[in-house]
């Protein structure tokens, strides 16, 4: 009898195994077809492993000898600096290697108040907040901010992590054309019905290298009744005369509202972001962002770096002044020989292919000369706009830029890009 029981239980279980079996097939078939797809379009995304620190010299996986790396974030050359690195030992020895805790419950230290303080002196504002990232930070600030009431207007290229999370929020919704300030203009007379607008850019755009008018966007703002956000991802640190970011360069700290940005680029490369402005505004997040309240608290040996990378910028502003010379020899130099840069003078250079596939196989014979650089391609940029995007850093010598541009040109010929 027991036994048969257990056989009738086997014969009821097994129309479902098949079932979920096929489900599995069914998705795996799904799943090939979609690989696939990425495959012929010639936009798949190859990662490349590094053996060493991030620096200006690196190690690759498969590849002898040292590459010269022109793709990462390492604005200021502060992943590998050697006070950055000794500071992040201390405060793994002093504070532990992680939290176990969000942090309102019990992961709130000393160093994360600090840093806090520290990047709120540094941007000129009231109060900062932490988050693991500054995808985070996006994900936060709008769903807590802006209510059915409210209205945000955003650049159509602005970053995914801005969309996203303007995607989260119950505002009503505005996309203005990109840079394009008299399409800003009329968004806003549509949008003086609601309670609060809310005007959110990049201030630096990741793909294409150009700022944000963030004068006329200012200007406009004020006009209407309007406050503005700016992301400041690839701006902090080494934008402006010292280093403030975009509002810095453009003259607009006091009329700028809120600015998110990263510890994980210029300001030691390692992880984390914030938001910071207004006071009450940090403390409605701390209550109400749900990144920043389910995520747990930044690693101690994190905000160590990012503390003592923001210090080395506020006592000089020899890197930033380092890497402006920098980047305006490899925009010179390129340009000379034929290739089109895209975006304004900034360490982000795009090198303008257009094709997806030309941009992948160029940068793999890059590599093969010694230069990493990746091949941006959809749905990273748009279709039809694929390129290598260049990075200089501070710590590239004139011999580092020079010797890029060489390859460059040796390969966009290669490629016909070049007669």
């Amino acid at each position: 009898m027991w036994a048969g029981g257990i056989w009738r239980a086997a014969l009821a279980r097994a129309p479902h195994g098949r079932r979920a079996q096929s489900a599995l097939a069914q998705l795996r078939g799904i799943l090939d077809g979609e690989l696939e797809g990425i495959r012929e379009a010639g936009t798949w995304k190859s990662e490349r492993v590094i053996t060493s620190r991030q620096g200006p010299y690196i190690h690759v996986d498969g590849v002898s000898g040292g590459i010269l790396n022109f793709c990462a974030n390492n604005y200021l050359g502060l992943s590998s600096h050697p006070e950055v690195i000794q500071a992040g030992l201390q405060a793994l020895q002093e504070f532990g290697a992680g939290l176990s805790s969000v942090r309102f419950i019990c992961g709130t230290q000393s160093i994360h108040k600090s840093l806090e303080a520290k990047i709120a002196r540094f941007h000129q504002r009231e109060d900062a907040i932490l988050y693991p990232s500054c995808f985070d930070a996006n994900a936060g600030l709008f769903e807590a901010l802006l209510t059915p009431e409210d209205a945000v207007l955003s650049d159509e290229l602005n970053h995914a992590s801005i969309i996203d999370g303007i995607r989260l929020c119950k505002a009503h919704k505005y996309r203005y054309r990109h840079l394009d300030m008299a399409d800003l203009e009329a968004k806003l007379q549509e949008a003086q019905k609601h309670r609060l607008r809310l005007v959110a850019t990049d201030g630096a755009f990741s793909m294409d290298g150009d700022l944000a008018p963030l004068q006329e966007i200012c200007h406009l703002a004020s006009q209407y009744g309007a406050l503005v956000f700016v992301d400041e991802c690839h701006a902090t640190g080494f934008l402006g005369p010292t280093g403030r970011g975009t509002d810095e360069l453009l003259g607009v700290m006091d009329r700028v509202t809120i600015i998110n940005s990263t510890l994980g680029k210029a300001l030691g490369g390692a992880s984390g972001g914030y938001t910071t402005g207004p006071a009450p505004l940090v403390s409605l997040l701390r209550q109400r962002a749900r990144p920043y309240l389910f995520s747990n608290s930044l690693p101690p040996a994190v905000v160590g770096c990012a503390s003592k990378a923001l210090d080395l910028l506020m006592e000089s502003s020899t890197l930033v002044q380092s890497m402006a010379a920098k980047t305006q020899r490899f925009r010179t130099k390129m340009e000379a020989a034929g290739f089109t840069i895209s975006g304004a003078n900034h360490p982000i250079c795009p090198v303008m292919l257009g094709d997806a596939r030309l941009a992948s196989l160029m940068a793999d014979d890059m590599l093969k000369r010694g230069i990493f650089v990746i091949g941006f391609s959809y749905p990273v940029v748009p279709k039809g706009k694929a390129r290598i995007r260049v990075q200089i850093s501070a710590v590239h010598s004139e011999e580092d830029i020079d010797r890029c541009v060489e390859a460059f040109v040796e390969v966009g010929r290669l490629h016909g890009v070049l007669p």
